[in-house]
């Protein structure tokens, strides 16, 4: 990603307060997401950055407060991750804090989020919009989101089984597509810092150039939001060596079975793929 992409991107989550992230698999949508925070923050500090991941079963009294079992018997109300880490960051103004959710369009965001759609809002922060949360006590005990806390959401566009990102919630958020970066100068530089042979990033470069060009044209299936990422081929230091070898393993273990469930009613079109990646 270049820099005054980067850039651009912090400006967003300055004047909106929350972005999303979205891609097909293998863009580093979690990567820039860390990175994102810690520019932000101006420093590193997971103190002040926290990240959770949505999934079917997660709900608002896991996200917000509700009631949970007590070890000696019965029930008692207890407030979840996203109110602490507001409580958190309302005690400390001074400093940015950054909330990280994963999968964002996994979960039911209406009824995880509940009444906490309004206050998300850039201009509905503060204690002035405070309001009194599903299971308050009474009207008196008030919640609110503070101006220093941001909200980062990534979503993987390739995965068929889940639905779109609520309107409600999507106009309060801005959406920033990645894309995979195998022709940029920056990969390049990259994969040679770590003594990748040229000879291999040349070849894996054209390749998932024509393969990403052709999972593009099938507009009625796949499309843009279905190709396949850099981050796969990205070294993270526990390989023995980074030649042919290595190239080739990465295809038959993580980009093949991607395309076979990309090609799921065409097999011979997904074989096919994986052969001209392997030769």
């Amino acid at each position: 990603m270049s820099e005054e992409r980067f850039k651009n991107i912090l400006s967003s989550m300055a004047r909106k307060k929350n972005v999303i992230l979205q891609g097909p698999p293998g863009v580093g949508k979690t990567y820039i997401a860390k990175r994102l925070a810690y520019s932000l923050l101006g420093y590193k500090d997971e103190s002040k950055v926290e990240m959770v991941q949505f999934h079917q079963s997660y709900s608002y009294e896991d996200f917000i407060q509700g009631y949970r079992p007590k070890e000696t018997g019965g029930f008692q109300r207890q407030d979840g991750i996203f109110h602490q880490f507001c409580g958190k960051a309302a005690a400390d103004e001074s400093e940015n804090y950054v909330f990280i959710i994963d999968e964002i369009n996994r979960g039911n965001l209406s009824k995880i989020f509940g009444e906490l759609l309004m206050l998300i809002e850039a201009d509905k922060r503060g204690s002035e919009f405070s309001i009194p949360l599903t299971y308050a006590k009474d009207q008196s005990e008030r919640f609110f989101i503070p101006q220093n806390l941001h909200i980062i959401g990534m979503m993987n566009t390739a995965d068929r089984s889940l639905s779109m990102v609520d309107y409600a919630l999507r106009r309060r958020f801005t959406f920033i597509d990645l894309q995979p970066e195998f022709e940029t100068a920056s990969f390049r530089h990259f994969m040679e810092k770590n003594e990748v042979e040229s000879q291999i990033i040349d070849l894996l470069v054209n390749r998932m150039h024509q393969l990403n060009g052709k999972i593009r044209a099938e507009k009625t299936n796949l499309g843009p939001g279905f190709e396949v990422g850099h981050s796969f081929f990205c070294p993270q230091g526990t390989e023995d060596e980074l030649g042919m070898d290595w190239y080739r393993s990465i295809i038959r273990t993580e980009i093949a079975p991607l395309l076979r469930e990309y090609w799921f009613d065409d097999l011979d079109q997904a074989e096919a793929q994986i052969s001209d990646l392997l030769q």
